[in-house]
This record gives C-alpha cells, structure tokens and sequence, in this order.
C-alpha cells in the first residue's frame, strides 16, 4: 500500500468511537481528512483535534461537501456510521428501516457516487466498518444482524467486481470495542463483548495493518476467523452455542428484573 499522505479521505460516524479513532490515524499519517457526524459538534471537536474539516450531517448525503472540501476528489472512504438497535421481528418498521439506511443503504449510496471517478482513474479505496456480527450474529438485534450481514455481503460485491480496476476494498468486523454504543449493549455486553473489548485506536491499527499487507477482512479480534469456520463447518454446534448464550441472556436479564421489583 503506498502512504495515505495528502490523500483525500472521507470517515463518516467519525464524532467519536471507531470513527474518530480512524479519522485521527488518517490525519497523523498525513491525510487530508473529512469528518462526517450527524452530531455537528461532535465532528467540529474531532476536526479541531486533527486539522481535518467538518461536514457534519447525514452519512448518505455527505460526498458532495465533502468533495467540495478535499478540492474535489476523494480517494479514501469509509463507511463507518452505524447504529444497532435491539429487538426482533417485533421492532417497528421505522426501527428495521432505519438500520437498513444507516448501516447498508449509505454504503450503497456511498458506492454509486465514488464508482465513477474510481474506475476512470483506476484507484480508489472503501472502508466497511461491518463488526463480527457480520460474520457471525448478534443475540437481542435482528435489525443489526441482519443489515450488517448484507454490509459484509455488499463490500465482498464490491471487491470481487472492482479489485481487477484498481479498487480495493476492506471490511472491518470487531467484536466488543470501547465505545457509546458498547454501552447500549445491556446483558449482552455484559456476556459476550466487554470481556474482550479493545480501544477504537486498536481498530484503526488494525486497518492499517490490513492495508498495508492487501487484505480485504480486517479481524481486530482475531479470534472471530475461527468462531466463522466453525459456523460456517459446524452450523448445527455454533447455533446450539449461541442458543445457549441467549438462554443465559434471558435467565439474566430475569434476574434483573425480579431484584428490581424486590421492596
């Protein structure tokens, strides 16, 4: 991979988290940076902390002020906004729409609007900040799990059709990572992710690490490769695991419940 300095690069979800992280490691090896967040002042402090340039506003509507703002081109992207809502089929449509926008559609958006310039010049990069649920699934959120798995399914599209043209593409699948949205997690968190959770910064190495050597799946938590080969060797074990898991995530969480309505 050759150096990103001056390249032009564009973090959306990059008001803090994984976002920030990947925005701040863009900017210190000499990038030239756009911070996207929904919550403008979160990217306004993020860009003041690295020099980049704020554009705050909707993941999916970003590109046309963020060209604007690196001089017209954008040679890096990545799709890192994301939310993860929990539920099953009972959550509203509001709530699985939702999902599919943020943490699919965006990146599709992203993709037709940078396509063009891409393969003409051929070269371009795009980022997927997908997670392990991606690979594997995540026990109380349907809408992530599903939405995340058809991100992974898209950036894999992505890199089979366009690698040969100059394209590369890589998809970031981490398990637990310190951030506001491992907060939201509840027994879950608690169970499986906050055990293992890394630093946003260790993710952004991870990225590097992954550009650096061609690769198109970045595992911060290396571990996952080998719960993805036995599900995908083993389905009936690695599903009977995780029924397990949501059993505990039950009795849990019933537990809880019954404390709380103790006098």
């Amino acid at each position: 991979m050759k150096s990103v300095r001056d390249a032009a690069v564009v973090v959306t979800g990059a008001g803090g988290g994984i976002g920030a992280a990947l925005a701040r490691r863009f900017a210190a090896e000499g990038a030239r940076v756009v911070v996207n967040d929904i919550d403008a002042a979160k990217a306004e402090a993020v860009a003041a902390e690295t020099g980049a340039t704020a554009v705050p506003g909707d993941a999916s509507a970003v590109l046309p002020a963020a060209r604007e703002a690196l001089g017209g081109t954008v040679d890096i992207y990545c799709a890192n906004a994301g939310i993860a809502p929990l539920g099953g089929p009972e959550a509203g449509e509001d709530v699985w729409e939702a999902a599919w926008d943020v943490n699919v559609m965006a990146h599709i958006r992203a993709a037709r609007a940078l396509l063009p310039e891409w393969l003409e010049r051929g070269s371009g990069r795009f980022v997927a900040t997908v997670s392990a649920a991606g690979l594997l699934t995540m026990v109380g959120s349907a809408p992530y799990s599903v939405s995340k798995h058809a991100a992974l399914a898209f950036a894999e599209w992505l890199s089979l059709t366009y690698r040969h043209r100059g394209i590369d593409v890589h998809a970031i699948c981490p398990q637990g990572v310190r951030t506001d949205m491992l907060h939201g997690t509840g027994v879950v968190g608690d169970l499986v992710l906050r055990p293992t959770a890394i630093e946003p910064a260790k993710v952004a190495d991870a990225l590097f690490e992954g550009m650096a050597a061609g690769r198109f799946l970045i595992l911060p938590h290396p571990e996952v490769a080998g719960h993805a080969a036995t599900r995908a060797t083993d389905p009936e074990r690695w599903l009977a695991g995780m029924n397990r898991l949501q059993r505990t995530v039950e009795e849990r969480e019933q537990q809880a419940t019954g404390t709380a309505q103790q006098p």
